[in-house]
């Protein structure tokens, strides 16, 4: 084969254009370059060329190598010595040779320039080889493309991938050119939704999948030239036509595409009408729920009144029935003390206490019961005027007492006036309870922020005799009691009226201890909340 082409170029001999025409191969493409200076061999003067990225090959008049630059060698992985006086297709890869060889001596016979891209498989590298005419012979100029053709390869992966991803894609997809909304394509899933082959398919304009005034605005701004640009995506509810001539609901989304090289508008689109029928049973099954949800909370509140009218008739017979009992032992207390041994005196006492706590066991029930009929609106308020008279009245039931109550200069804090003074009282009332034995007893109130944004934590602490941390979760439940009633007298009801209130506004309670000494008492308020049902 190399004797039959060297034949060839003797045949073509040397002219200008012509005379080493056997020594390119290859694709004929127009690459770029420019003619290089002619120099006197003996000088080896390329000079810049030495210094290329590009390899640089020259030949004789018969196509053999009398210079190569370092990067040629490095693309052609030889030696000077071993490449000079040879013939260039002798020191190029052999499938190269077989494959370019004759393809660019016809080439160069008609042009003094050709140029063509080959893949050295062995080395997994693309080269360019450009050849120009630079008498008495030719310069070939040789590239590393390989980062090109990955792009190229990319591109063309990347096209392939999209018509790939349009062709399987479960959604009914169609393109229109959007100057003359013909229609460029469809996806598989378009001519199964629609009924339509893929040939007729395509000689469609975009109008006729619309039923008569459907998708008016959409065709018409994209008419108009007002539609969307950008990659921005267009969605909207509308129907389309089957080729059966059924109309079907169908949830449209669309955008601006380049389709080979044509300004085009995809379609994508889904059938809702199940869906919008199933939405419709929906709303029906929602709107029953409703109705229903209305006719218990109705009933709810109505019970709400039911129980509050029945816990103020109770309450109010029961106070009735104790302050009687505590007005007769009064009476015998006051009238009889002096007829009344010991034991009998003590039994009067114990009657008369027994019928307070009781009685305050009555209040503190009718308090929790109605806490939510005595919500009143929120509104900014001053806790320390609401503590001040909290701690009057306990001074007033103890005044031999000694408290320090440690107050800030102001409280401000957004609630419902009414049940903060309970609150209030009931903290307050319990600190003032629990350091009963302390000789240097203290209060302190203050006004933390909290975790949340926005979030206020009211504390209350004391030095009094605390609470085991280990029953901390059974302090804010009705009637759970961690000290003795001989110890401390209550009816276990105060913290779950503190609880109950911080819930009417949004927040929560907590308690915190140290070594059962002393405690502190907390509540969170959300400022701004609105009030729970």
């Amino acid at each position: 084969m190399r004797r039959l082409l060297r034949q060839l170029r003797n045949f073509l001999g040397s002219k200008p254009g012509h005379g080493a025409a056997g020594m390119a191969a290859g694709q004929l493409t127009d690459a770029p370059g420019a003619e290089l200076p002619a120099t006197e061999p003996e000088e080896r003067p390329w000079g810049p060329l030495e210094r290329a990225n590009s390899g640089i090959v020259r030949l004789d008049a018969n196509g053999r190598i009398t210079e190569a630059n370092d990067r040629a060698l490095e693309l052609l992985h030889g030696t000077l010595a071993d490449m000079l006086g040879h013939d260039f297709w002798d020191v190029v890869p052999e499938d190269i040779t077989d494959q370019y060889q004759v393809a660019t001596a016809k080439a160069l016979s008609a042009s003094a320039r050709h140029a063509f891209v080959a893949n050295h498989k062995f080395e997994g590298s693309w080269i360019e080889y450009c050849f120009m005419w630079q008498a008495p012979g030719f310069v070939v100029r040789l590239r590393d493309v390989a980062s090109m053709q990955s792009l190229l390869r990319l591109l063309e992966d990347s096209e392939s991938y999209n018509q790939l991803i349009f062709d399987v894609n479960p959604n009914a997809m169609w393109l229109f050119e959007r100057s003359s909304m013909r229609i460029l394509a469809a996806n598989q899933a378009a001519v199964k939704f629609y009924g339509i082959a893929r040939k007729e398919f395509v000689t469609l304009r975009a109008g006729a999948l619309f039923p008569d005034g459907e998708g008016a605005a959409l065709l018409s701004a994209l008419e108009s030239g007002t539609g969307s640009r950008g990659g921005r995506i267009n969605m909207q509810l509308c129907k389309q036509r089957k080729m059966d001539g059924q109309l079907v609901l169908v949830e449209l989304a669309w955008g601006h595409v380049n389709w080979g090289g044509q300004q085009a508008v995809l379609v994508s689109l889904a059938d809702v009408t199940e869906r919008h029928l199933a939405d419709g049973e929906l709303r029906r099954a929602n709107a029953v729920l409703e109705e229903n949800l209305a006719r218990r909370q109705s009933e709810l509140k109505s019970a709400q009144r039911d129980l509050a009218a029945f816990t103020t008739a109770m309450t109010s017979d029961l106070n009735d029935a104790l302050h009687v009992a505590n007005g007769f032992a009064t009476a015998l207390a006051e009238r009889y003390s002096a007829v009344l041994d010991e034991q009998a005196r003590h039994y009067l006492s114990r009657i008369q206490a027994s019928t307070r706590q009781l009685a305050g066991m009555v209040d503190d029930l009718r308090t929790l019961v109605q806490l939510p009929l005595r919500s009143g609106p929120l509104e900014k308020i001053d806790l320390v005027s609401l503590c001040n008279g909290v701690i009057a009245d306990l001074r007033g039931q103890e005044p031999g007492r000694v408290v320090s109550i440690e107050l800030p200069e102001s409280l401000p804090l957004v609630g419902d006036a009414s049940l903060l003074t309970t609150a209030l009282a009931c903290l307050l009332g319990n600190a003032w309870k629990f350091t009963a034995k302390k000789a240097e007893a203290w209060i302190k109130v203050a006004l933390l922020p909290g975790k949340a944004p926005g979030e206020l934590v009211l504390q209350v602490s004391d030095n009094g005799a605390g609470f085991d941390a280990a029953y901390s979760d059974k302090l804010f439940t009705a009637f759970a009691r961690l000290h003795s009633a001989a110890d401390f007298p209550g009816n276990g009801l105060g913290l779950a009226i503190v609880k109950r209130i911080a819930a009417r506004h949004g927040g929560r309670v907590w308690a915190e201890t140290t070594e059962q000494v002393g405690s502190s008492f907390f509540m969170s308020f959300p400022q701004g909340a609105v009030r729970p049902g």
